[in-house]
């Protein structure tokens, strides 16, 4: 995630004042800060007030981040902090409030890693999914969804047997795990020594 020169290319045209870049950083990782925010057990409003301030630093910071691939980690810490800033003034105002800012400086760190890793696996998922074929993306979107159909449901919709859904789902994921988006996440990982494989099976077999 920290080469991607996506990442790298967003971040150097936002330098140069374009506003479609920005939008897209914005998109990207919107997703990273409010994880990091629910993480923080933190309300809607608070949650809100941390990411408007997340983006005005980036905004004025942009120009001083001396590697453009460490936005990720930037991002991250910056929403650590932002929400340790909210912690420490609910305490301020509300005594009782001591012990949970106190876990969260302690934790703060190993969060910050979690949501970040949290982060990079849900962009390549999505990125997986939009290399699927249409037919593998409908079936695995109903059967991923929260509210998941029946499978009779699925069935009519997709005009397909109830008993083929099980190995039609199958050979979808397995055709997911073999996208050019999955391919580079499991090589990346295991360059890195981490476990490329298992990483991408415990990602997409849920």
């Amino acid at each position: 995630m920290r080469d991607d020169p996506t990442v790298v290319a967003l971040v150097l045209s936002a330098r140069d004042g374009d506003g479609e870049a920005w939008s897209q950083i914005v998109e990207r990782y919107a997703p990273l800060v409010w994880g990091i925010c629910q993480r923080y057990r933190l309300g809607r409003l608070d949650a809100d007030d941390v990411g408007q301030n997340v983006w005005l630093s980036l905004f004025q910071h942009l120009h001083t981040i001396r590697e453009p691939a460490a936005l990720p980690g930037w991002l991250a810490r910056t929403t650590g902090n932002e929400c340790l800033r909210v912690l420490t003034l609910r305490v301020r105002q509300h005594n009782e409030l001591a012990g949970e800012v106190e876990s969260g400086v302690d934790g703060g760190y190993d969060i910050v890693e979690e949501e970040l890793e949290r982060a990079e696996q849900q962009m390549v998922l999505r990125q997986a999914f939009n290399q699927l074929q249409r037919r593998c993306q409908a079936l695995l979107g109903l059967l991923f969804h929260e509210a998941r159909p029946p499978y009779a449901q699925i069935s009519r919709q997709l005009r397909m047997k109830v008993g083929s859904i099980g190995p039609t789902r199958e050979r979808c994921l397995a055709e997911l795990r073999r996208t050019p988006a999955m391919a580079a996440f499991i090589s990346r990982h295991r360059e890195a020594g981490n476990g490329g494989e298992l990483h991408a099976w415990r990602m997409v077999d849920r």
